[in-house]
Parts: structure tokens; sequence; C-alpha cells
């Protein structure tokens, strides 16, 4: 039973929407995401974590915020804070000093969490692969295969873990953009140049990079409902 003097539109509009959140963004999904990247809830504090959770759900920053609101996972006020952060701003603080012709295209900050996942992405977009490497012991993340999985670097550099130590890991940070449209898989192995045993450390992923969206769906939203279907 109706409670209030509000068109019957509206609560139909309203009954799908929740039905749209609750179908293509539900709760178990997030968790998921979250559970394997490690976030708590007070990541979502942080447009940064809530931005690239957006890119791995196949949605907007926007409809990112208001799924978490609706979801109860923060508060709508928190979500308004959040929205005064735009995505290129983000885009921006990712990429650092690198400065692409446009910032159509989303940035993905992966790392060795994101192992066996898959990226629905468009041909615009860049990757910053962020790893810890142990070159004290004379492991190095093979370029080679990135740029063998069809991504051109465009900057390459390591970051101090523990500025006080000598000779312990350090994070290489790569910045890659794929050279042509196109789907498959990338893989990258940390090991010894000289050394034929199997590499300390690997991210293998799978890709499909053929964007930007056209209307409607996102292609993630198409294929979790064909899967579903």
């Amino acid at each position: 039973m109706i409670l209030t003097g509000a068109p019957a539109e509206d609560f139909q509009e309203v009954e799908a929407d929740a039905f749209a959140v609750g179908f293509m963004m539900p709760r178990w999904l997030i968790q998921w995401h979250a559970a394997r990247q490690s976030w708590t809830v007070d990541d979502f504090r942080r447009p940064n974590r809530v931005y690239q959770l957006a890119l791995r759900i196949g949605a907007s920053y926007e409809a990112t915020c208001w799924t978490l609101v609706r979801h109860r996972l923060i508060q709508a006020a928190l979500a308004r804070e959040l929205l005064q952060t735009q995505p290129r701003e983000l885009k921006v603080g990712l990429l650092e000093t690198y400065k692409p012709q446009d910032y159509r295209g989303d940035v993905w900050l992966l790392t060795e969490r994101d192992a066996g996942t898959r990226i629905d992405g468009s041909r615009n977009d860049l990757f910053v692969l962020r790893l810890e490497e142990h070159s004290g012991g004379g492991y190095l993340w093979d370029i080679d295969q990135l740029k063998a999985s069809g991504f051109a670097i465009v900057r390459d550099e390591l970051e101090a873990i523990d500025g006080d130590g000598v000779g312990g890991p350090v994070v290489r940070r790569v910045t890659a953009a794929p050279e042509e449209t196109h789907r498959g898989s990338l893989q990258i192995e940390e090991r010894r140049p000289w050394d034929p045993e199997p590499p300390l450390s690997r991210l293998k992923l799978d890709f499909d990079l053929t964007g930007p969206e056209e209307e409607g769906l996102s292609r993630a939203e198409r294929r979790r409902l064909l899967e579903a279907a």
C-alpha cells in the first residue's frame, strides 16, 4: 500500500532503479572485488578506490558512488563529497608526469591482486602496473612480455618501499598503453633474467579493449547478463 501522495510512475521508476542496482551491481559483486583488493569499507571514503571499483564493476564513477549508498556501505553525504572529485583529477593523479593527448579513456591501477581477472576496457584506456620487485635478489619484471602482449611502455620507474632499507624490494611502476584495438591476455613475470627456474611472481589477466562503449549497457554488464541467462 502506497502511503504518500507521489505519482505511481515515480514508484515504478524507483523500483526499476532498485532492480537495476541489485541485478547489475549487486552487493556481493562489490564485496568480491573488495575482498580481492583487500579494501575495507573505510577505503570507500577515498575517491581513487571508488574509481577503481567503478572500473571493475563496469559502471560510471557517479553510479558507483550512489550504488554504495543504496547498499548502505557509505552515507549519502559521503557520496556527495566523493563526487566533488572528478574522474579526470583521479586519472591525472595516477598518470603523474605522463600526459596523454586527452583523458577520455580510463586509467586502471593494476597489481598482483588483479591476477586471474578480466579487464573490460576501452581502446583509449591506460594501465598503471604497480608491482613489487625484488631486484636486490636479482629478480626483475620482464617488461618485454608486456610489450609482447600488445602494450607500449610510456613510463617506467622504481619507487622505494623502505627509504632506509638497502637491497630490499622496490615497487616497479609501469604505465602502458594498448597499441591497437584488441582483446587477449596480458602476462608479465618477475624472474632472474639468467635463471631458467620458474618465476618468483606472475601477473596474468585477460582483457577486452574493443571499446569505447556504444550507448546502452557496458560490455561488462552485457557479459554478466549473458552469463546469467
